[in-house]
């Protein structure tokens, strides 16, 4: 298996049983995993890019919660509307999305 060169987790609000339920579940979660495979696919980046929905991180408030590692930037408040910004900037120019950042 190759490592990645970036792991994003987005919280699904997935629960330890299999449910969905919860602030970010709410928030269109699942379209932002959507959208980032998406775009993953579409710049060819499948073995450089992983995608893992996650559960809770504890911070509701500031959801739906994106982070990106190696870099330990977390993103807070994130539509599918920014993966495409979060993809430009972040993932392909090294530079994290200011406006986003928690």
């Amino acid at each position: 298996m190759n490592k990645p060169k970036y792991h994003i987790f987005v919280c699904t609000s997935s629960r330890i049983n299999g449910q969905q339920k919860g602030f970010c579940h709410s928030k269109d979660a699942i379209e932002i995993v959507e959208n980032l495979m998406e775009e993953i696919q579409d710049r060819d980046l499948g073995g450089e890019v992983f995608v893992t929905n996650t559960g809770c991180f504890g911070i509701c408030e500031k959801g739906p919660i994106v982070v990106v590692y190696p870099d330990n930037v977390w993103y807070g408040s994130v539509t599918p509307n920014d993966i495409e910004e979060i993809m430009d900037k972040h993932i392909e120019g090294g530079e994290p999305v200011k406006r986003l950042e928690i």
